[in-house]
């Protein structure tokens, strides 16, 4: 199984701040360990990629460092070069998994899942938008007709990825996250199902299965971009649900499982995941990847 890192372009961030980059590298030394997994450095999305997704005058001003301190305060990070690049590569990186994918059943980028972004702005630490751009890349580069279909896992709705997507009906955003968590005002994904605080994994796992049936009922997807966050875990700072590490394995099983038993391939990212202990964040990261791997597999 293919994995694409971006972890060495790293954000000069200022001391304290609550974005965990450290979790990057963290999980490639584990995955390292993996017999049967071979990484791969993430290659960088072009303009003409970027654009699939972004507006021409968002990007310049990204390009240029042109953004204003507001704008790059609803990013989350100050404007830098590495910030850039280390965007281009993570969007790069499930592009390149999604390629990969499509051959070869399932592969992975080792970050990415930058929901937040939108058509026009950054948000949330998402400054170029992942799966809208490696799903749109895909149609335009690979097949006009495939159908794609984004599971966003992630504790946070993909707001922009709905989006960006709305009116897109060739990519199926399906969004299952705490409804009272960020952001508060939701956008409308092809499918939404909003969690109370504190959901268990029981309740969880009944929520993805029906979204996965109406997955398959409503859309029959070709291919499947799919978002792991760690962020569900109840050990995490700002998730407010109450899933259990092995409710986590439970649900990627789920979703691999899935996508065997209609042959459709998968890319995976790792999306959210800010643990009051960085390494459960890693650790979870880690059992998706471990799942995937046995997954992989399996795929004629």
């Amino acid at each position: 199984m293919k994995a694409f890192y971006t972890d060495h372009y790293v954000l000069p961030l200022p001391a304290g701040h609550r974005f965990p980059m450290e979790k990057y590298g963290k999980l490639r030394d584990l995955v390292s360990q993996l017999a049967g997994v071979y990484l791969k450095d993430a290659p960088a999305v072009t303009d003409t990629q970027i654009l699939y997704a972004h507006d021409a005058s968002y990007l310049i001003q990204v390009l240029q460092g042109s953004l204003s301190p507001q704008e790059q305060q609803e990013i989350g990070f100050p404007w830098s070069t590495q910030m850039v690049e280390r965007s281009r590569r993570s969007a790069g990186a499930t592009l390149a998994a999604a390629k990969i994918a499509l051959q070869e059943g399932v592969a992975v980028n080792l970050a990415g899942g930058t929901h937040h972004a939108y058509r026009n702005k950054g948000s949330g630490f998402c400054v170029f938008n992942d799966s809208a751009i490696a799903a749109r890349a895909l149609q335009k580069e690979i097949h006009p007709k495939l159908k794609v279909a984004i599971v966003d896992l992630d504790v946070h709705q993909g707001n922009g990825t709905a989006s960006i997507l709305k009116n897109d009906p060739s990519i199926f955003t399906l969004s299952i996250h705490g409804e009272n968590n960020f952001p508060f005002t939701k956008e409308v994904s092809d499918l939404d199902i909003g969690l109370p605080d504190g959901t268990g994994d029981e309740s969880y796992l009944e929520a993805l299965h029906q979204g996965l049936e109406k997955l398959g009922e409503r859309f029959k997807p070709d291919f499947i971009i799919y978002l792991a966050g760690a962020d569900p875990h109840e050990g995490d700072r700002l998730g407010k649900l109450s899933i259990t590490k092995d409710g986590m394995r439970q649900r990627d099983v789920c979703v691999f499982q899935f996508g065997l038993d209609h042959q459709i391939p998968i890319a995976f990212s790792m999306a959210g995941g800010y643990g009051k202990e960085i390494q459960s964040t890693v650790d979870i990261h880690f059992q998706t990847i471990q799942t995937a791997l046995q997954y992989q597999k399996r795929y004629a």
